[in-house]
């Protein structure tokens, strides 16, 4: 049977553990129920064109984790089934990279044979939670992350040291201490204990680096389909400013950067770690051209910000976005439209919410051109998209009062510190 027909007797847990709900559909009609999800949400809209289908839709998870605890005596480790917190064992799923269950299915031996005590939730009693992988698919690195309740791992040093014998491809192993009661895989602090703390991978030839709460997408291939459908939609032109919002760690924004000389690259993002990261990322890919050291990168609400941009008369020829599966907001699309950028790139991972956001774009003067499904996720229900939006009006903007925006809500923080 080809890889692409496989069905749910090749996962023998695939009933029990949800994750792949369309293991039993071949893959020309995983696509066909995914294109018809988004034109069903989008033609009214948009044009939308074929979906794209990955090469390979197996084993392409490059994070992946296992959460560990016992049955009676024995040590088990796997997924947790969908929606629930029984542990699911299995060395072969049809998602995850396969070097990466490999991995994981040795870290679980070692506990075994190094006798690190596996947490209880209900006792709260025991050492090791959870184990987290992150691998750079196209460099090959690997991160291992070992969640537990204490920061004190016996005969550390061995088990470090026996598991680079096994996986070289190791680069950094970390030690991330998570008291919490609740189903966060990862606590506040992190202890590295080999390596320099984070991993390399490349996007489109764009070096990035990969810390262990960095937003990475987890599918390499599809990623970079993705992002060139992005960047091919913007048409960008040498000297043009663009706005990557909601930017990570710049992922979207350095690899346009890449594509096109001279642009002029802002990026913006909440989470300060990110943009520490994406900093680094640009430095790192700065002898390609010199946008890249002229690409900044702002901790800050992305909305504020655009007001802001806005009230100093500051202009960008494109915006990206790329929101969490909740979209975005009025309040962002009002913003954005003050702006005037001549052409917005939106990058969905959830077809309702972007039908619900073209809508609002579509009021502000912004037309929805096309959309373009990808397959992010094979053998899951997920979609992602990417529309392009053109400016179609010029008139001067009055949805703040349109989609009912509160502009004290945003101004109301105009003096906390901007991180530039």
């Amino acid at each position: 049977m080809e890889k692409k027909n496989r069905s749910d007797k090749n996962c023998p847990v695939s009933k029990d553990c949800g994750g792949c709900v369309f293991s039993s559909v071949s893959y020309p009609e995983q696509l066909k129920k995914k294109e018809k999800t988004v034109k069903d949400l989008l033609s009214s809209l948009c044009e939308v064109r074929p979906i794209v289908g990955a090469k390979e839709p197996l084993f392409y998870r490059n994070k992946v984790h296992w959460a560990f605890g016992h049955m009676g005596t024995h040590l088990i480790a796997g997924r947790y089934a969908e929606g629930s917190h029984k542990i699911i064992e299995s060395d072969h799923c049809l998602l995850e990279d396969q070097e990466c269950t490999a991995i994981l299915s040795d870290i679980r031996d070692l506990a075994v044979q190094f006798k690190i005590r596996v947490y209880d939730e209900r006792t709260k009693q025991g050492l090791l939670r959870r184990v987290l992988l992150r691998k750079g698919m196209a460099t090959g690195e690997v991160m291992v992350i070992l969640v537990l309740s204490s920061p004190v791992l016996p005969g550390k040093k061995g088990f470090i040291k026996k598991l680079l014998e096994k996986h070289p491809s190791v680069k950094t192993v970390l030690v991330n201490i998570n008291t919490r009661s609740d189903s966060m895989i990862l606590g506040e602090k992190t202890i590295c204990e080999f390596g320099r703390g984070f991993i390399w991978d490349e996007l489109l030839g764009v070096r990035f680096k990969i810390s262990p709460e960095s937003f990475y997408q987890i599918n390499h291939d599809q990623t970079e389909k993705l992002y060139s459908l992005a960047i091919k939609a913007a048409d960008l032109k040498p000297g043009e400013k663009i706005l990557d919002a909601y930017c990570g760690i710049g992922t979207i924004g350095l690899c346009a950067v890449s594509k096109t000389e001279g642009i002029r690259l802002t990026g913006v993002e909440l989470n300060r770690s990110a943009v520490s990261d994406a900093r680094e990322n640009a430095k790192a890919n700065a002898e390609k051209n010199s946008a890249f050291e002229k690409a900044r990168f702002i901790a800050a609400d992305c909305t504020k910000f655009m007001l802001d941009a806005s009230a100093k008369n500051e202009k960008y020829d494109v915006v990206f976005l790329d929101p969490p599966r909740a979209g975005t907001t009025p309040e962002f699309i009002a913003a954005c439209q003050s702006l005037s950028p001549s052409r917005i790139v939106y990058v969905s991972c959830d077809p309702t919410t972007l039908a619900r956001d073209l809508k609002e774009f579509k009021k502000c003067g912004y037309k929805p051109e096309y959309a373009v499904p990808v397959d992010m996720f094979p053998l899951t229900e997920h979609v992602e998209s990417c529309v392009l939006l053109t400016r179609v009006s010029n008139r001067k903007a009055d949805s703040y009062v349109k989609l009912n925006v509160k502009m004290e809500d945003y101004y109301k923080f105009k003096d906390a510190k901007v991180e530039q």
